[in-house]
């Protein structure tokens, strides 16, 4: 039976980075961020802090979910904020009193990748045909509680007739991130946007599922409609959205967008 640890305090750590050029008074923007584009924004701060003068503190909050520090459950009880970066659908979802929808930017293409312990076996997945063959052979199966676990759980799975044998050893992951729960021996497989999983020790990522079997997450910025530091926040979601943040999204797992010319 999978047992699911909460983590929550690893949800409500924030990282914070302190930019060597910023004075005592400089501004810190708030950004809550989604686990899919956490790697990225880790990574893009330190320059971003260099050459604004902007510290970041980046909180870690699921796009949907039950769960108190998800994105949406934030905002609903008034935490200050500058900046959402998160699942674009979820973004839609929130009231114009929550983020301002016309300062939006879509930041990258998130795919759906497998895991397994670190060391174990990696199982076949690359047509349909032997993804579900490893899903019927699997002792235990875990996955996200957000955007691509929705997928997972009321699209695909229910597509391939899996039976109520795989029901039972399925299990949707709330507050923490699916490699974790695969890193812990608590499930043999679990399936996450590959941007979550890269970062977690202990696993190894078989890769992306197939492509008829995949579905494509868009990660979007906006700044948050309180916020009380809209020029600074505009500026690190163009700096997200320019070339200069392109390698920092690649790295993290996310594909870059396309940039318009000029």
């Amino acid at each position: 039976m999978l047992r699911v640890l909460s983590c929550a305090a690893l949800l409500t750590t924030a990282f914070a980075c302190s930019a060597a050029d910023a004075g005592p008074d400089a501004h810190t923007l708030t950004v809550l961020s989604s686990g899919g584009i956490m790697g990225a924004i880790r990574e893009v701060a330190p320059a971003y802090e260099k050459q604004f003068g902007v510290k970041l503190q980046v909180l870690a909050a699921p796009s949907m979910g039950q769960t108190p520090q998800a994105v949406p459950n934030r905002l609903a009880r008034g935490e200050q904020a500058d900046v959402v970066l998160m699942v674009g659908a979820a973004l839609d979802t929130l009231s114009a009193a929550q983020v301002d929808k016309a300062s939006r930017v879509d930041l990258g293409e998130s795919y759906i990748a497998m895991a397994v312990r670190h060391g174990a076996p990696k199982p076949d997945i690359s047509t349909l045909k032997a993804l579900r063959t490893t899903l019927l052979n699997s002792t235990s199966v875990a996955y996200s509680d957000s955007a691509s676990g929705v997928y997972l759980s009321t699209t695909l799975f229910p597509r391939l007739q899996l039976g109520e044998p795989f029901a039972s050893k399925a299990h949707m992951i709330p507050a923490e991130p699916v490699g974790a729960v695969v890193a812990r021996g608590q499930a043999q497989i679990g399936f996450q946007q590959l941007s979550e999983l890269k970062p977690v020790k202990g696993i190894d990522i078989v890769g992306l599922i197939p492509d008829e079997a995949q579905k494509m997450t868009l990660y979007s910025g906006a700044i948050v409609s309180k916020s009380q530091h809209r020029a600074e926040a505009q500026a690190l979601l163009d700096y997200l959205a320019s070339p200069k943040a392109d390698a920092a999204i690649e790295d993290s797992g996310l594909k870059p967008l396309p940039h318009k010319a000029g």
